[in-house]
């Protein structure tokens, strides 16, 4: 399994949106900063936001396991191979993430948990 390298690309606010109904002061994400990276494989990084993590972890996964070789989605979404671009699911103010194959291996303990 290799690790896969998350890029936040890109915070955004739907103003429309937030204006009819975001929360009073409702800002850009707060938690992430463009340009931040994280390394990942099966396991959320640390400092992860939860809720992006459920959104992109497929992909992280299938990037981790070797979809690194080919496009997705038979070639008719991203032109470059071992890349998606993915959002968090806030529909207000979504952060978008660039995840790219790495050929760096996954540093995963097999050692057999003891009662």
């Amino acid at each position: 399994m290799k690790k896969v390298k998350i890029t936040v690309l890109r915070k955004t606010l739907i103003e429309d949106l937030v204006k009819e109904y975001g929360a009073e002061g409702l800002t850009k994400c707060p938690m992430l900063q463009e340009g931040q990276v994280f390394y990942a494989d099966y396991a959320k990084p640390e400092g992860f936001c939860d809720e992006a993590w459920k959104a992109i972890y497929q992909y992280v996964f299938a990037l981790a396991h070797g979809a690194g070789n080919q496009l997705f989605y038979y070639g008719d979404w991203i032109r470059k191979p071992g890349v998606a671009i993915c959002s968090c699911n806030d529909g207000l103010r979504p952060v978008i993430f660039k995840l790219e194959a790495t050929d760096e291996e996954a540093e995963i303990d097999y050692t057999p948990v003891k009662d």
